[in-house]
């Protein structure tokens, strides 16, 4: 497609009918609660705030996880369910999962992911730093450090700033000075995380 087809990027509200406030939760397909539990709860930390039938389905488990800010994960889990080896890759399908990580706490992170017998990937991938490992199904999760300090609200402006001058740049993707650039445009700080060199990890 040619770049006069592409829709803008921006952080400005399309003009829609109506505009969503937030991401409120999303709802997975889950094994057993057993299993789960072992993932979300005992080794990524989100607490398990509520447990309840699934309301479409009574057969089943609902269980929901505090994400860390509030915003909730959910899993229908089942105990004649076995946790599986992967995930089946259609139109529609989720691809994976992404939470944020506190960047000091990497090392600690990646420490938890071994002492699991979880393997996992490093990537730096410009605008924020990933690791990626899988939970009991199969289903790829990634661990999101920011690689540098935005405020509470600003994200999708920097995003947008750095795309524009990631295009004026004529680069394939956002890297360090997109991101170091859209931060002093808007007037911000510049205040780099200290993570771990990473490979990008890309394909293009």
């Amino acid at each position: 497609m040619s770049d006069e087809k592409l829709a803008p990027v921006t952080s400005e509200l399309p003009d829609a009918p109506f505009h969503t406030s937030g991401t409120d939760h999303i709802t997975v397909w889950g094994s057993n609660e057993e299993d789960t539990l072992a993932f979300y709860r005992d080794l990524l930390g989100m607490p398990l705030v509520l447990r309840q039938p699934n309301l479409d389905d009574p057969s089943q488990t609902h269980l929901f996880f505090d994400t860390g800010d509030g915003r909730i994960l959910t899993v229908f889990v089942s105990d004649e369910r076995a946790s599986a080896r992967g995930q089946r890759v259609n139109t529609g399908a989720v691809h994976h999962l992404c939470f944020s990580v506190e960047p000091d706490e990497y090392e600690e992170i990646m420490a938890a992911l071994e002492d699991a017998g979880k393997g996992y990937n490093v990537f730096d991938r410009g605008i924020f730093h990933s690791i990626y490992t899988q939970d009991n199904n199969g289903l790829v999760i990634e661990l999101s450090a920011d690689k540098y300090e935005i405020p509470d609200g600003r994200k999708g402006e920097v995003l947008a700033t750095a795309q524009r001058l990631r295009e004026e740049d004529g680069a394939d993707f956002a890297q360090d000075r997109h991101m170091e650039g859209a931060l002093e445009e808007l007037g911000l700080p510049v205040n780099k995380h200290d993570l771990p060199d990473a490979d990008a990890g890309v394909g293009v």
